[in-house]
């Protein structure tokens, strides 16, 4: 594993500095909002301005590659990623930081564009799961890492944010002093057909756009929810902890089943589990104990967030060999639509039920999925067995760009 990781150790080990930067920037910034007294709502549009900037840094960031090369582009928008979490610490005002939430979004979509291109690149198809999964491993280990470091210090003081900023910076040294040669082909120049995708599965783009409701919600709303439960900052870190850990030992088992059976299957599955696990949450979250707080948590997340790679694979099974790039970037824009109208919506349901309104919210979203799943079952047949492609994780339900640049193989 050593060799096979040592080309793109220096990328890894910038990918680790980063992703711990913004897993405690995530969740510090609507803890601090709420401890400012920003509205629901308006924490809400914080989380909806990230994802409407990272949608269209997923967008852009192939051009801006091409344009100024991978160790520039790096350089320049950890430059600018950085700056974004002090800018926050010394300007309180909602307008100020809903714009810097949307510079912020953009900045780490192109940087995932940068590092995902470059691993595909610097992989083969022999060891391309091996690298992949270490990549996930880093990622999902160190935003955990990222939100535990909240307990740090008071996030109504300085030093958060100026951690968070700091560890943004210092993920470009690994990358811009390495002596490994970059990538320097040309990427394939991406065409989206959205109703060509929507015929390829539509299963598939409304469990992507599902995923995004939910998942983008959570990521925005997550830590408000919390503070109506329990007065205490630390209990963010734990809970966003748990649901992040319980994704990670999610992803595989679906994604394994998934191979096995028609995915939709699962798909429906994890929809209408979801919906439950929401509903729990929200019918106990006067009276729930820690313990069952995580617990809860960590399977929210080891359903909610498997479901989009499940939704991709799907997809992608009903596709040709030409199609795969066009899907999974069409896939990774429902996935950004959802994450930019949930957290609009949201709110609104927590303003009239209480924080608790969130877990109402993501189960309404699972259980129309799941009703739509069946739906779809009744009026297609499923690919033969031989025909589906294996599953692969994608990290789009972690704030990543996944998939975005993959390319043919």
């Amino acid at each position: 594993m050593i060799r096979l990781l040592a080309p793109v150790s220096p990328l890894l080990l910038g990918v680790a500095i980063l992703l711990t930067g913004q897993g405690l920037q995530g969740t510090l910034l609507p803890v601090r909002a709420g401890l400012e007294g920003f509205s629901t709502f308006s924490i809400g549009l914080m989380g909806g301005a990230y994802f409407l900037g990272f949608t269209l840094g997923c967008l852009r960031g192939v051009a801006l590659v091409q344009r100024v090369g991978y160790v520039r582009t790096f350089a320049a928008m950890t430059a600018a990623a950085s700056a974004a979490p002090l800018l926050h610490g010394l300007w309180l005002d909602d307008w100020v930081w809903w714009i810097l939430r949307l510079v912020s979004g953009f900045c780490f979509a192109v940087l995932y564009v940068v590092i995902e291109s470059w691993l595909n690149e610097k992989s083969t198809n022999e060891n391309r799961g091996a690298v992949f999964s270490a990549y996930t491993l880093i990622t999902l280990t160190v935003l955990a890492v990222g939100q535990q470091m909240l307990l740090l210090y008071d996030p109504q003081r300085m030093a958060l944010f100026a951690i968070a900023s700091a560890l943004v910076s210092l993920a470009a040294l690994p990358v811009v002093l390495s002596t490994a040669a970059t990538p320097s082909h040309e990427q394939t120049k991406v065409r989206l057909n959205l109703r060509r995708l929507y015929t390829i599965s539509p299963a598939g783009v409304l469990g992507c756009l599902a995923c995004g409701l939910a998942n983008g919600t959570f990521w925005s709303l997550a830590p408000v929810f919390v503070a109506g439960y329990s007065a205490d900052v630390s209990l963010v870190a734990w809970f966003m902890t748990a649901t992040v850990l319980g994704g990670a030992l999610g992803q595989y088992p679906l994604g394994l089943w998934s191979d096995r059976v028609d995915r939709r299957y699962v798909i429906a599955f994890a929809a209408f589990t979801g919906t439950a696990i929401g509903m729990t949450m929200w019918y106990m979250s006067a009276g729930i104990s820690t313990l069952q707080l995580m617990l809860l948590g960590a399977a929210w997340g080891a359903i909610a967030f498997p479901m989009y790679a499940v939704s991709v694979a799907h997809t992608n099974d009903y596709a040709q060999a030409d199609e795969y790039v066009m899907i999974s970037s069409g896939l990774l824009l429902m996935y950004g639509i959802g994450a930019i109208l949930g957290p609009f919506l949201a709110p609104a349901v927590m303003y009239l039920i209480g924080t608790g309104g969130l877990y109402v919210f993501t189960a309404t979203v699972h259980l129309l999925l799941g009703l739509y799943i069946i739906f779809r079952i009744t009026r297609r047949t499923p690919v033969p067995d031989e025909e589906q492609i294996p599953f692969v994780d994608a990290l789009a339900s972690t704030q990543t760009a996944s998939n975005v640049y993959e390319e043919e193989f």
